[in-house]
């Protein structure tokens, strides 16, 4: 796909976003940003596609309600006139131990992880259907894509991202006839949390067989590499820097 002129929507502009929306702008796309409560780091995002000549806009979408979907497709395609790339990476990600699980914590989960990038899909595949193709990255988890919840304290979160490489095939096949091609990214060791100690971080570097943390141009990497491509399709990539084969 020849990006110059075309319009991405990113659910999530914070930490990896920023630095995907970026990227995206220099190889000459328009970029519309959705955040749910970190509106700072979204703003800073717009002011990086800006900097590079792009326009852009951010939007406040809670995507935890269906409606919040098509409403923020629907005001990308006013603001910026298309939709050509859509880039689902809004997440819930929150450790709960078993016992102590709600049936809010497993809603929150699967609303957010799975849902919201079907109905985001599901409101933006007309868009793209109209312009000729698309295309649509959905976001799980090197663990699901390893088939191994390994960690205790992520049920929902684990069972979700699971569901999004099942969602991601499914929608392959739907939107194919459309030339809309569908993939998502599993990302490893990419971006430390905020509250990492220097232990836990030291220990992920040594469980990685390359030995290093991706960094946030890896996943960004990802996705243009899949951008360019017209041929992958219903496709799930790791990025993990072989953390799996551990």
């Amino acid at each position: 796909m020849d990006l110059n002129g075309r319009v991405a929507l990113i659910t999530g502009g914070k930490r990896i976003g920023l630095v995907v929306a970026e990227e995206l702008a220099k190889r000459g796309m328009d970029v519309a940003l959705a955040y749910a409560r970190s509106r700072e780091e979204a703003e800073a995002a717009g002011a990086l596609v800006r900097a590079n000549g792009r326009r852009t806009a951010v939007f406040r979408a809670d995507l935890s309600g269906p409606e919040a979907c098509l409403a923020l497709v629907t005001s990308t395609v006013q603001e910026l006139g298309r939709v050509d790339v859509l880039i689902n990476m809004a997440s819930v990600y929150k450790e709960r131990p078993f016992d102590e699980l709600r049936v809010a914590d497993w809603n929150a989960a699967a609303d957010v992880d799975l849902r919201a990038a079907f109905l985001c899909a599901q409101a933006a595949a007309p868009h793209m259907r109209k312009q000729g193709g698309g295309r649509i990255i959905n976001f799980s988890d090197w663990l699901a894509k390893s088939g191994r919840p390994r960690y205790r304290g992520f049920l929902p979160y684990y069972v979700a991202k699971a569901g999004v490489i099942a969602l991601t095939e499914a929608l392959a096949l739907e939107l194919a006839a459309d030339h809309i091609l569908v993939n998502a990214i599993a990302p490893g060791p990419i971006l430390a949390p905020p509250d990492t100690t220097d232990a836990e971080f030291r220990s992920v570097e040594q469980a990685t067989p390359l030995g290093r943390w991706g960094g946030e141009i890896e996943i960004a990497k990802a996705i243009l590499g899949l951008l360019d491509s017209d041929f992958i399709t219903g496709e799930t990539i790791r990025v993990d820097g072989g953390r799996h084969i551990r």
